[in-house]
């Protein structure tokens, strides 16, 4: 077991993602080495996207186009399943996830495409330009990361696509004032519009009232995506049933942040802290002992489907 690259992960996860930290130490300790793996890929391939380090800014400018570091992180992902030895951390992070649990060639690259769309700028016309984009960020992580839980019956992937679309939707609308000063807008153009509000002028303060209606729409759109996932836990182990239902709760009470701090929503980044986790967690305990017992229902046709 190699355990340099094992604490390179969970520093990676501690310093890039302290929502989902928390939840992810809930797994079992085979589990969450692989999720761990997993997320430390995805966080290189964002920061090598975007220049940066855990998400913060580089201390020097790249030496490449963001359209040449897409192709080598392309390319080294295609290496990782032709079986070369990976010097890159992360790639051989990438490695020993996928072929310890038979991840298919077909998802890492569509994830890569949603880096390729926000390379080649983008724009989301309609929601489902929207979801099409938190497919290839979100919903494929959550595809893999359930592949890493044993899942392999296609309806419970479908739940797990739908958890990582609830997500990325949810950190649109936190995010959208942070993503406009990097040039990027995830939110459909036809819903700014109906606000009075265009791709120029969206993010300027003195539209923040309309700018809050259009967020609160889009985390209303995420609702039954959380709703739907619920319905995959009883497919997961216990400790992963834990897992997912406090990550689960703990995205979507930053949802709920937002939304009850109305246009002020993006004057400090919403959060949850300590207690609330510790509280979330206690929760999840509880979903996870019930999952079983609750009744299935099927998935609304008309919730967004996933390529298959």
């Amino acid at each position: 077991m190699n355990q340099p690259l094992f604490r390179h992960a969970a520093n990676t996860m501690r310093s890039g993602s302290k929502s989902f930290d928390a939840a992810a130490r809930l797994f079992d300790a085979d589990t969450r080495r692989s999720v761990l793996m997993l997320y430390t890929w995805c966080r290189h391939c964002d920061d090598v996207i975007d220049n940066q380090i855990a998400g913060f800014a580089a201390d020097a400018p790249a030496s490449n186009s963001p359209v040449q570091r897409l192709m080598q992180l392309r390319t080294a992902t295609q290496q990782v399943y032709q079986g070369h030895a990976m010097s890159e951390p992360a790639f051989a992070a990438l490695q020993e996830v996928t072929v310890r649990h038979h991840i298919p060639a077909r998802w890492p690259l569509e994830h890569l495409e949603g880096f390729a769309m926000d390379v080649r700028g983008e724009r989301y016309h309609t929601l489902d330009d929207t979801l099409r984009y938190c497919y290839h960020v979100a919903g494929v992580v959550g595809l893999m990361m359930a592949h890493i839980m044993g899942v392999r019956d296609e309806q419970v992937l479908d739940r797990a696509c739908d958890l990582g679309l609830a997500f990325q939707l949810t950190n649109i609308a936190r995010d959208v004032i942070e993503d406009a000063g990097a040039g990027r807008c995830y939110l459909p153009q036809q819903w700014l519009a109906e606000q009075g509000l265009s791709i120029e002028n969206y993010h300027a303060a003195e539209n923040r009232a309309a700018l809050y209606r259009v967020a609160a729409q889009l985390l209303d759109e995420a609702e039954p995506y959380y709703v739907s996932a619920m319905a995959g836990l009883p497919a997961l182990p216990l400790r992963s049933r834990w897992a997912i239902a406090t990550a689960r709760d703990v995205y979507r009470a930053i949802g709920i942040k937002v939304a009850d701090a109305g246009e002020n929503a993006w004057n400090s980044r919403q959060h949850t802290g300590k207690a609330e986790k510790l509280a979330l967690l206690l929760k999840g305990a509880g979903r996870a002992a019930i999952a079983p017992l609750a009744a299935r229902s099927p998935r609304p046709d008309s919730l967004w489907q996933r390529p298959v």
